[in-house]
């Protein structure tokens, strides 16, 4: 099933538990944007224990990008933190497997891939703060468009930690100047989901030289009375792994995130 086809034939489902079950079952196989609107989504690292103390580094040190949200035990598939009833080999619809800093595979599940040594790391998602924007009245266009939001590598560098360093990755929602105001505003409550926006308007000042071809996910129309917003984006960590290259490493697949109990507002800063 391609991953443009965002969403299946069947009614979404509305909560976290409810969206990991469908998953584990493959009743959903796309992005998970829209699914269980009101609980935290999640980026996914998964590195050897080796290299965890120095991307738990270069996470703290970089948390528009990476806010971490969940980290697990050496070779525990599980985050109570997030949700009891989770398996992170089988709960995300789709993973990338990363030898050398290349994509050896994209699997449904990790089950033939899971070692003893694996450190889980998950990063808050902008997919979270989308629920207040759509409640702020504010379109969001990849969801209109039934596809996956743009992303795209910029010049901006993150800050190093160990091997660990890289540019930015940021995702992009076109809005009129008005609406990209209001989500500044409604987005710098959720720090832990990326918080605000870190670039607005001109794509070229941030290294992006043609906002037609995204580096993940897909193009969305702009139209003449809207400009681009730009907010750090949880995929910043393959960006980082395309530099490092690391041995063995596993993060989600773009647009496939990690949905959990946890509720949007536990997250907001009221």
């Amino acid at each position: 099933m391609a991953m443009a086809t965002l969403r299946n034939a069947y009614e979404p489902p509305q909560t976290g538990l409810a969206a990991r079950q469908a998953i584990r079952r493959n009743s959903h196989a796309g992005p998970t944007s829209g699914l269980a609107p009101g609980y935290v989504q999640a980026n996914l690292a998964i590195l050897p224990h080796a290299l965890a103390e120095d991307f738990l580094r270069f996470c703290q040190l970089n948390p528009k990008p990476c806010p971490l949200i969940g980290v697990g035990a050496p070779g525990d598939w599980r985050l109570p933190a997030l949700a009891e009833d989770l398996d992170i080999r089988t709960d995300l619809p789709r993973y990338r497997v990363w030898r050398d800093g290349k994509a050896v595979d994209e699997p449904h599940d990790l089950l033939r891939w899971w070692r003893d040594d694996l450190v889980t790391f998950a990063i808050g998602c902008s997919f979270s703060f989308e629920q207040a924007l759509l409640e702020g009245g504010i379109e969001l266009r990849h969801m209109t468009c039934d596809c996956t939001v743009p992303m795209y590598r910029t010049s901006l560098a993150t800050t190093a930690a160990g091997p660990f360093s890289g540019p930015l990755v940021v995702s992009m929602r076109p809005m009129t100047p008005a609406n990209a105001i209001r989500a500044v505003q409604i987005t710098t409550r959720f720090p832990s989901v990326h918080g605000a926006p870190v670039h607005l308007g001109k794509p070229e000042l941030i290294g992006i030289a043609d906002i037609a071809k995204p580096d993940w996910g897909d193009a969305v129309p702009i139209h003449d009375d809207e400009i681009p917003v730009f907010w750090a984006c949880g995929v910043t960590p393959q960006s980082v792994i395309m530099a490092v290259q690391p041995e063995f490493c596993i993060t989600h697949y773009p647009g496939a995130m990690l949905v959990t109990d946890r509720r949007n507002t536990e997250f907001a800063i009221m």
